[in-house]
């Protein structure tokens, strides 16, 4: 092997811009880990600082650059000609989903597969996932019927951020931008996959109901129902006109138990236990396939039952106009009300659209999202959730949002545009042994904050019922994939005795901190590295920003200034609207405070000093939540009864 043979393979992405940024992290963290290495970029816009060639030629630039890999994330029609270009300049390629618009574009790429010996694969991220194979083994292998559910949102710019959005043609040339062969084509592709129905022939007919609320050629709202040459059914509704955002998921009916499968957070849930599973990153794979000889995850062959749906759709007439009577409009959206509930129920029942009334049973149908949710007296007060929409840079983690009063006041945000990392109600620590599992930047002694490709993730490894709440089981891996350290979380929502405060209820969380790397664990703050007063880190509560009257006290101060970095058992943050009072009932750390830029707080693990855990790190917070403001003796009454056994130690203060 020669030494560039045995070095980090040579890479270079086609279209930078939108998805394409993802590429170029990516690119950049297996750079660090001495997988890869950024060779050039060829965009029709391209952009500068990045201190590799740029080009709009992309064979030219792989013949430039030496380039082993080109990543083609480009708009969808552009697809064939660059996969066949880059495969003829003598690059392996990894092509962004879908990989064709066509069955006649996806054959010109099988053929420059096959007559130039080398690999394409396929951008279906989710078909890396562990969870695909679970899934299968958890029935047994028998799968009777799938049904698909997704509901998004998405807003006017959507269908104007490029030429082709929306499009299902553009200058003569197919396009297929619709809701079911690219926002939902993750959906399409997993639950072929889990029937082992990757390839053409598997797909035996297809039936077909596209829809659009929004003025655009291709649809937003659609099901559809694949027979396979076996039986099975797959039945998907999908729609970019939900009134919320929700975790698309496949259920997967088996023929003696049952499963919902959400793929872009890699989770199963059965038998009323959640179960998470690790994801192979797909660019790694290719180059392991191009170094190591290891076996493709995606290749194109295995996206052929996707790609013949896809080009029923194409074949298909255009979507219908759905009436306009169902439609809610909004100043940046459509919506059509009660959508989410028919994609449930026709998961559920293996049904199409119309099958259920649709557009006349919108809104006459309930059916709930399957979420993990916290509930007192019979009333829903949070949601436990984790987003498969989030980037690395966001440190993706569980996290609570949104949290209500008894009222049904939302007292956390969840990815405000001031801080688009802070998560509702969480665990996030700016670092772990190097790792920033807090999300944005890192702050860098000397340098202040820079970006880095260093973000972890917390990933669900179990999640079950108990005493009314949840116990849930996490790994906290680094971004080469090393468990850093595991976590195990309890969640527990309960009543407050009206005698103490009617309309409040509290919340218990409990974690842990068990380091896995045969060393001691070393946990440090911004403050640590030397920006003064930034200790925060461990348990955080990101509040909603523009609340009127915005108070912060203790039992002893008052004021974002003088309570800020204060070492006391309680603290309440209040506003004319609610109220939300933090004690801690394991350990003693300073508050990071702040109301002022926006509102959040936490018990800050390393305030300005690196925390070294030596085995385990156990800590305990309980947030009474209430509606309207309240008084600082009352705020005292709700800490003392919310401290429980610890109690007495809050009534001393």
């Amino acid at each position: 092997m020669t030494a560039a043979e045995d070095g980090p393979v040579r890479v270079v992405v086609a279209g930078v811009h939108g998805y394409g940024k993802h590429h170029l992290d990516n690119v950049a963290r297996l750079a660090a880990a001495g997988r890869a290495e950024l060779a050039g970029v060829c965009d029709l816009r391209p952009p500068s600082g990045l201190g590799v060639p740029v080009s709009a030629d992309l064979p030219s630039l792989i013949g430039e650059t030496g380039a082993e890999i080109a990543v083609i994330a480009t708009p969808i029609h552009t697809h064939a000609p660059l996969a066949v270009a880059a495969l003829g300049a003598g690059a392996h390629v990894l092509l962004e989903k879908p990989p064709a618009p066509s069955v006649e574009e996806f054959e010109r790429i099988s053929g420059a597969v096959a007559r130039t010996g080398l690999a394409c694969q396929v951008g279906f991220q989710s078909l890396g996932s562990e969870a695909v194979p679970a899934a299968r083994e958890l029935l047994g292998g028998a799968v009777r019927g799938i049904g698909v559910a997704g509901a998004w949102s998405r807003p006017f710019a959507y269908y104007t951020r490029s030429a082709w959005a929306g499009r299902r043609r553009l200058d003569g040339a197919d396009v297929m931008d619709g809701a079911l062969t690219n926002p939902f084509a993750h959906a399409v592709a997993t639950a072929l996959a889990v029937a082992g129905a990757d390839t053409a022939e598997s797909i035996a007919g297809v039936e077909l109901e596209l829809y659009r609320a929004n003025a655009i050629e291709s649809d937003d709202t659609s099901s559809a129902r694949v027979r396979l040459a076996d039986g099975t059914a797959i039945a998907i509704t999908v729609s970019l006109c939900s009134d919320q955002r929700t975790e698309p998921y496949l259920h997967v009916h088996g023929r003696a138990r049952s499963a919902r499968l959400f793929y872009t957070v890699d989770e199963i849930e059965s038998d009323g236990v959640i179960t998470g599973y690790g994801r192979a990153d797909l660019l790694d794979n290719l180059i392991a396939h191009v170094r190591e000889g290891a076996e493709l995850l995606v290749p194109l062959a295995r996206t052929g039952g996707f790609t013949r749906l896809l080009d029923a759709i194409r074949l298909a007439p255009d979507p219908r106009p759905v009436d306009g009577r169902f439609v809610r409009a909004e100043p940046s959206r459509l919506v059509l009300p009660g959508i989410e509930d028919l994609a449930v129920r026709a998961a559920e029942e293996l049904k199409t659209l119309s099958e259920l009334g649709f557009p006349g049973s919108l809104g006459s149908v309930r059916a709930p999202w399957p979420q993990t949710g916290l509930r007192v007296g019979g009333r829903e007060v949070a949601a436990y959730v984790e987003r498969g929409d989030l980037q690395a840079a966001d440190a993706p983690r569980p996290h609570l949002h949104p949290v209500r009063t008894l009222g049904g006041r939302v007292v956390t945000e969840s990815r405000p545009d001031d801080h688009v990392h802070h998560l509702g109600a969480g665990v996030a620590i700016s670092d772990v042994d190097g790792v920033n599992f807090w999300g944005g930047s890192t702050y860098v002694r000397g340098e202040g904050p820079r970006m880095l490709a260093n973000h972890g993730r917390q990933r669900r490894r179990s999640l079950r019922t108990v005493d009314g709440g949840y116990a849930e089981e996490l790994d906290w891996t680094g971004p080469d994939g090393t468990v850093l350290a595991t976590g195990e979380r309890t969640l527990t929502a309960r009543p407050v005795p009206a005698r103490i405060a009617s309309g409040a209820w509290a919340l218990d969380f409990a974690f842990t901190l068990t380091g896995r790397t045969g060393r001691p664990l070393v946990l440090q703050s911004s403050a640590c590295k030397g920006r003064v007063g930034a200790g925060y880190g461990g348990f955080f509560w990101r509040a909603p920003k523009g609340s009127a009257g915005l108070a912060v006290f203790t039992g002893e101060a008052s004021g974002e200034e003088a309570v800020h970095g204060s070492a006391t058992p309680w603290l309440a943050l209040t506003s004319d609207a609610w109220s939300l009072v933090f004690v801690q009932t394991t350990g003693l750390d300073p508050w990071f405070v702040r109301v002022a830029e926006y509102p959040g707080v936490g018990p800050a693990l390393a305030w300005d000093e690196p925390l070294t855990v030596p085995e385990r790190l156990e800590r305990a917070v309980t947030v009474v939540v209430a509606d309207g403001r309240l008084a600082p003796d009352r705020a005292r009454l709700l800490a003392d009864e919310a401290a429980g056994p610890a109690g007495e130690r809050v009534r001393r203060r």
